[in-house]
């Protein structure tokens, strides 16, 4: 594999469930490539399909579900490849932090136990020898006392220190991807800081590509080298951090970063998007986000927009307006869905 050669390459990847009530699109032919050293952040709001994307790369869905598409890795397609397959691949070369650890973690084994069962698991090492190594991924991740640490159970650590120990176990066996799902959820904002940290140390010492999951965009901002925004199952926006953040073309992306807080620009509030999600059952014809988008015409209702480049061919946007998201702030755009207001969206100065 040569270094232009992306490690992981998702196509046209399609996931649907079947219920009572009809099917569910949870997600819609996401596409994406993954390249050696590089982080990858796929942002969006619940239910718009980051984490079942993932869950269906490393083959973790239920027999239910209906898959189409391909996730290539190592020149294999992993979606025709069998569980026993699967089980070669996921830990050792791609591997996944979960979104709670302890749901990742095993109650009744020590914390030094469960990360050399998953050395064991891929390599033929004595277990005096994957227990060595255990301590010295703790260390790694930077758990005071590793030694000590080793020895306890999951329910003596604190959260942020069970977060760290499934880091461990991501990076046990050198992957060349790590998927994290939302590895800061429920964590205060200096624990945060901390995990970010691990996963950067665990990055650097592996020379993984990674997916970071999130809905926060504060996390994608100092961790992603490129952005995908997702919404109702389908990638909406796509291009790098410095894309993404300072001239945004899909209105959803714009309302994402006005409901961030930030320390560089003053504002007297945030800026939230009215409305939900969509229903991912029995959806509509058109753009999923016309109910909430107040740049909305006749032809959103009507015709769902594809990804297209604008000035800058990597820079991509599902939006028929695109070209006049560009120039506002997110007070502007979504004025007119705030409750201090109902004037119409300003014209655009001329440059």
């Amino acid at each position: 594999m040569t270094s232009n050669e992306p490690v992981l390459s998702v196509r046209d990847l399609t996931v649907r469930f079947p219920t009572d009530d009809g099917l569910v699109q949870a997600v819609r032919g996401v596409s994406y490539d993954l390249h050696g050293g590089e982080v990858l952040g796929i942002v969006g709001e619940s239910g718009s399909g980051k984490s079942v994307t993932s869950m269906a790369v490393m083959g973790l869905l239920p027999k239910t579900a209906r898959i189409s598409g391909s996730v290539t890795y190592g020149g294999k397609d992993l979606l025709k490849l069998s569980d026993k397959e699967m089980n070669k691949i996921r830990g050792r070369s791609i591997s996944m932090v979960f979104q709670d650890p302890m749901t990742s973690l095993n109650p009744v084994y020590t914390v030094g136990d469960q990360i050399a069962e998953a050395i064991t698991a891929h390599h033929d090492v004595r277990k005096d020898v994957a227990h060595k190594q255990a301590v010295d991924l703790l260390d790694l991740v930077r758990i005071p006392n590793p030694k000590q640490r080793a020895d306890e159970y999951p329910h003596q650590l604190s959260g942020g220190m069970r977060q760290r120990v499934v880091i461990a176990i991501a990076i046990a066996n050198n992957p060349q991807v790590i998927i994290a799902d939302e590895p800061t959820t429920a964590l205060d904002v200096t624990v945060q800081a901390q995990i970010l940290e691990a996963l950067q140390t665990a990055q650097k010492e592996t020379g993984a590509a990674m997916v970071l999951i999130t809905h926060d965009l504060g996390v994608i901002a100092g961790q992603a080298d490129r952005v995908q925004v997702m919404y109702a199952g389908k990638s909406v926006e796509t291009g790098t951090v410095d894309e993404i953040f300072y001239t945004p073309r899909m209105p959803y992306t714009l309302g994402l970063l006005g409901s961030l807080p930030r320390l560089d620009i003053k504002t007297e509030r945030l800026v939230p998007i009215a409305g939900s999600p969509p229903s991912m059952i029995n959806m509509p014809p058109g753009c999923p986000f016309s109910p909430r988008c107040p740049l909305a015409q006749a032809v959103c209702d009507e015709e769902e927009p594809s990804l297209s480049a604008g000035a800058n061919a990597g820079h991509l946007a599902a939006c028929h307006f695109s070209d006049q998201v560009a120039g506002h702030e997110p007070g502007e755009l979504f004025r007119a869905t705030s409750k201090d207001t109902t004037d119409p969206l300003p014209a655009k100065e001329s440059q």
